[in-house]
């Protein structure tokens, strides 16, 4: 008797064991894939592979020491992380964390050569790589043969523009990069009808409308942009609007000075 009583109560026991464990695998299955809360004044989480990255709300004491490497030919012509083409003959970098728009000086450790460059685009996604450099920029640092070297970044700030003329060289000024002018990019075409199309429908429902021109030293784009905010935070909250309202490649950006 004992022996069929648990026969008939095994396949119920199983059957509650595999519902159970199917709950602590969709528990903590879904508990991986949410992206960790975003501090007030943050801009968004974003996530590459299993881990996420929370970008910096501001460069200003910012430095690092690290891997850098570089990246090129394969990349060149395509759309960086902040909306940008990416031109590899540019003097540009990849960062994971620090806001678009921060100038970093970047001093090679190995053979003390010190370049500055803008942050445009997200990475390097590699374990113990801090920067990803464009072409010209590895090039002048003399990273381009070896491929990667030991170096050291600091944040510098928005270039002052009163200096360009001057001959003793560039000076920054540090900045909060969430402070500023903000507008929603919502497509970008290589051919200007396409962009002056998009303008007109947009046009008809929201304010500010524009479209901005990109010459990546090979080709012209033409950008499409809707909006101006003076924080962050309010262009992130519209290009949730965007997004909602159709708009699916709207996102946030810093707008051309």
């Amino acid at each position: 008797m004992s022996i069929q009583l648990i026969k008939s109560h095994s396949p119920a026991i199983y059957r509650r064991l595999a519902l159970c464990g199917l709950l602590i695998f969709l528990f903590y299955g879904c508990a991986a894939v949410e992206p960790p809360p975003t501090p007030p004044g943050q801009p968004k989480p974003y996530k590459i592979g299993k881990n996420w990255y929370q970008p910096l709300a501001h460069a200003q004491g910012f430095n690092q020491r690290g891997r850098a490497s570089w990246y090129g030919r394969d990349f060149h012509g395509k759309k960086t992380a902040n909306g940008e083409i990416y031109n590899m003959y540019a003097v540009t970098a990849a960062h994971k964390t620090l806001p678009f728009g921060t100038y970093v000086s970047v001093r090679n450790l190995e053979n003390n050569r010190k370049i500055e460059v803008r942050i445009n685009d997200r990475g390097p996604f590699v374990r113990g790589r801090i920067i990803d450099l464009s072409y010209t920029a590895a090039k002048k640092l003399g990273i381009v043969g070896p491929g990667t070297a030991d170096v050291e970044i600091i944040a510098l700030g928005t270039p002052n523009r009163s200096d360009i003329s001057k001959s003793t060289g560039q000076s920054y000024t540090p900045s909060n990069y969430y402070q500023g002018n903000f507008t929603i990019q919502i497509g970008a075409f290589s051919e200007w009808t396409n962009a002056e199309r998009l303008r007109k429908k947009l046009a008809r429902s929201y304010e500010n409308v524009h479209i901005t021109a990109y010459f990546d030293g090979n080709n012209t784009f033409y950008r499409v942009r809707a909006g101006r905010y003076s924080n962050l935070e309010q262009a992130d909250r519209n290009e949730e609007f965007m997004i909602q309202n159709g708009y699916k490649n709207a996102f946030a950006i810093a707008e051309d000075n």
